[in-house]
């Protein structure tokens, strides 16, 4: 099943839906991003996701 048929099968009513609560790791610990203060939120909303590849010496790491 592709994405655009599972989309047209699955319609969910708004009354059905549930609202997804969103963790991050703050300072050690994760928290609730419903919890931060406002500079905090702006904060997390500004970050910047990567990905980082892998190291490209042959300094004998396995």
């Amino acid at each position: 099943m592709t994405l655009a048929e599972a989309k047209e099968r699955i319609v969910l009513k708004d009354e059905e839906r549930t609202r997804c609560e969103v963790w991050t790791r703050v300072m050690g610990y994760h928290r609730p991003v419903a919890g931060f203060n406002t500079g905090k939120k702006g904060e997390f909303y500004e970050r910047k996701y990567f990905k980082e590849s892998a190291c490209a010496c042959d300094c004998g790491a396995r």
